[in-house]
Order: structure tokens, then sequence, then C-alpha cells
């Protein structure tokens, strides 16, 4: 599965856990399986607002676009992600934000 993100700065969290063709995004499943080799699940066909474009089966891999919130200190990497490519089972594992500036308030 190759998974494109499509990065939109928002405070929204995102959670994808992928088992085979299934992907569980924020609790709520969507069964690929029934995309066949060379077929097109067009993006209005999907009742989610995760998913930003088709679902395409090229050469035997599902392709996919899925929004990707950045929150206020997003990363370079969030800002600009790579495509995920090969995405094993289980979480799928986003690039992350920047930390966190520590308070450096003197009581």
């Amino acid at each position: 599965m190759k998974i494109i993100l499509s990065p939109q700065r928002r405070d929204d969290t995102l959670e994808v856990i992928k088992s085979g063709d299934v992907l569980t995004i924020n609790g709520e499943n969507f069964d690929l399986s029934p995309i066949g080799e060379g077929d097109t699940l067009p993006r209005d066909a999907i009742s989610s607002i995760w998913f930003s474009g088709n679902v395409d089966r090229i050469n035997g891999e599902l392709v996919l676009t899925l929004l990707f919130p950045n929150p206020w200190n997003y990363s370079q990497e969030q800002a600009f992600p790579v495509p995920l490519e090969n995405v094993p089972d289980g979480p799928v594992v986003f690039p992350g934000p920047l930390p966190e500036p520590q308070n450096t308030e003197v009581p």
C-alpha cells in the first residue's frame, strides 16, 4: 500500500491502522479489498473526510491519498511529506511535529 499525504493546517487527530487492504481511520473501517487490479474507487464514493483523492490498485498495490492534519507546531516533514511506501500492517507511522517550546519564564 502506498499512502500519499495531503497536508492541511488543522487541529484534528489522524490515527490509521492498516490490516491487509483494510484501513481503520479514527475508529472507522474502510475495506478496500474489492478494488481490483486497474480499478479506481472515486473519491466521491467514499463517505469520509480523510480521503482526499481516488483509491487505485496499480500493479497489485493500493494507492490512496489521505488528508494529513498539521498542528500549529508542524515540522518540515509534515508540511512536505513524502509518500509512505510499502506500509506494513499495524499503526501507520506519520511524520511528527516539532517539540513544543518550553516555558522559560522565571517566577
